[in-house]
């Protein structure tokens, strides 16, 4: 507990860190202020948590270890273990970005949204802190190189937030004459990101013409290649196809 309080009072001390919590603050005071209905701020807020969240985490996490590592070989030389100085290093960092995120997000939300998809927002953000800087930890230790570990911690982040999306389009697309539906919410369930995505949009009442799952990205991918793939195949008959509701001449 001493190596962890030391630890979190040394990052609280970071610009980084209170950086970091008036950019969340700004920001959601200032969506808030724009828009009239809160679940509609809390839908752009969405964006933020999910995209600046994890690479916050990721980033920092990583930059706080390997600046960190001198100090743990230093702690290696008194009575600890190694284990308990990486999860006290762990703990500082992960408790420094909740209070950060909590501060910058959960002040504005508690004034302007405080229900039930409000909250649920902040259980998203600390969920996703948690699991990205876990993930970073786990990144730089397994590449003692600083420059690497930062690299893979990056590359992680942008896999999440961007290129699964694509890829599970382009699986979707290829198998788009089988029925995928359970299989794609094992591949969402997969990536914390579309998952935070998929429990927020549950908690909204979101008017959406084709349902939950075109108001989420992977599904707005989904059902843009069905009805692409089926509106040829009927084109190609010359019958009447039932997505686009028009006779193909």
């Amino acid at each position: 507990m001493q190596v962890t309080r030391y630890v979190l009072y040394d990052i609280l001390k970071s610009k980084v860190i209170l950086a970091y919590t008036l950019f969340l603050f700004l920001v959601s005071f200032s969506l808030f202020q724009l828009e009239e209905d809160g679940g509609k701020a809390i839908l752009s807020l969405l964006t933020i948590v999910l995209l600046v969240t994890p690479l916050i985490s990721m980033v920092f996490s990583t930059i706080h270890y390997y600046n960190s590592y001198e100090f743990m070989e230093l702690m290696l030389s008194q009575p600890l273990g190694r284990t308990r100085i990486l999860l006290s290093e762990y703990a500082g960092a992960a408790l420094s970005l909740l209070a950060a995120f909590l501060l910058g997000v959960g002040i504005p939300i508690l004034f302007f949204a405080a229900d039930s998809t409000g909250f649920a927002l902040l259980f998203t953000g600390t969920a996703l802190t948690l699991i990205f800087t876990s993930i970073a930890f786990l990144a730089a230790v397994c590449s003692r190189d600083k420059a690497r570990g930062i690299g893979i911690a990056l590359l992680i982040w942008f896999y999440f937030a961007l290129i699964y999306d694509g890829l599970l389009m382009m699986l979707l697309f290829s198998f788009s004459d089988y029925p995928m539906e359970k299989f794609t919410l094992l591949l969402s369930a997969l990536n914390p990101v579309d998952l935070a995505r998929i429990f927020i949009m549950l908690q909204l009442d979101v008017k959406c013409p084709h349902g939950l799952y075109w108001c989420c990205l992977p599904g707005f991918l989904w059902q843009h290649c069905w009805h692409r793939v089926y509106s040829r195949h009927y084109a190609n008959l010359d019958i009447h196809s039932p997505i686009s509701g028009s006779t193909s001449l």
